[in-house]
């Protein structure tokens, strides 16, 4: 069976039109599996699942996540959860942990850069809406990685960025008290290759706000660098800016795409659901025979 689907927009996104049914029989996963490598993010309206529904969703595209421990920006461990659903919300009574560390996701970011394998992707379903913004979106890292010139793919090809917590959440809370950074400098770092060589055989852009600096570059020349590829690839061509409605379901490959929160009102019961797929592949630079060659 081919799938119904049509794209969001010619580079990233495409809506998947499929019953609860069968989506959740597992019959269509490979294909879906490929859809969502291929555009970056998938979108289902409609669905209204509920938590088991998610987590059944969720397995049949890969290992779900479960009980992995992370911490939020006071340090205090997070989990999502023994079941393997993670509640996202600013609530204090849903969720008191994550209201602390949700103004670094308002920034474009990927998951799991301080891990050696990050997270495949990410299912995301709305419980309750907030009254204005809190829109989605989302950048291909694939997209922006395949139209840069041959000449500056090989030479991407062959650095390291170094991730750290302070990079990825000071320009989100510019007033944080000195305990805060320095709880944050206690995360470890990481490093990884710029360019990531997928088993699939393309190749994005592993960025993020976490991305600290280029290894062996001098710093104003990493500061630019990173700045420059960070504006390239959130140019209008390479994102899809989701609306929610009651019902989606979000898909989004973690390994290929940068997603942000976009802003919503003070006081908002905004609440998302959301299932994590375990990593399948490490980043892996390309191969340097490859680089020099082109």
């Amino acid at each position: 069976m081919t799938l119904n689907t049509a794209p969001l927009t010619p580079r990233i996104g495409s809506e998947l039109k499929i019953a609860k049914a069968d989506l959740l029989s597992g019959n269509h996963a490979h294909a879906i599996r490929d859809l969502l490598v291929e555009r970056g993010a998938v979108v289902i309206r409609g669905l209204h699942l509920d938590d088991e529904e998610l987590r059944t969703a969720a397995r049949t595209l890969g290992d779900l996540r479960v009980g992995t421990a992370k911490r939020g920006a006071d340090g205090k461990v997070l989990k999502e959860g023994d079941e393997g659903v993670l509640k996202v919300s600013l609530d204090p009574k849903v969720n008191p942990d994550y209201a602390r560390f949700l103004f670094g996701n308002l920034l474009w970011h990927m998951d799991g850069t301080y891990e050696a394998v990050p997270p495949f992707a990410t299912l995301f379903t709305p419980h309750h809406l907030s009254m204005q913004g809190g829109d989605t979106m989302f950048a291909s890292t694939y997209a922006a990685y395949e139209d840069l010139p041959a000449e500056e793919q090989a030479f991407l090809d062959t650095l390291r960025v170094v991730h750290t917590m302070q990079a990825a959440l000071f320009p989100a809370k510019r007033d944080c008290t000195p305990e805060e950074f320095a709880i944050w400098s206690s995360y470890p770092q990481r490093s990884h290759p710029l360019v990531w060589q997928h088993k699939s055989g393309r190749k994005s852009l592993v960025l993020s706000t976490s991305a600290a600096y280029v290894e062996g570059m001098h710093p104003a020349e990493s500061h630019d660098l990173l700045q420059r590829l960070m504006l390239h690839t959130v140019q209008d061509k390479y994102t899809y800016r989701h609306k929610w409605q009651e019902g989606d379901l979000a898909i989004w490959d973690n390994t290929g795409v940068m997603h942000r929160a976009m802003p919503f009102e003070e006081g908002s019961k905004r609440e998302f659901h959301r299932c994590t797929l375990n990593g399948e592949e490490p980043i892996t630079a390309p191969a340097r025979e490859l680089a020099e060659s082109a």
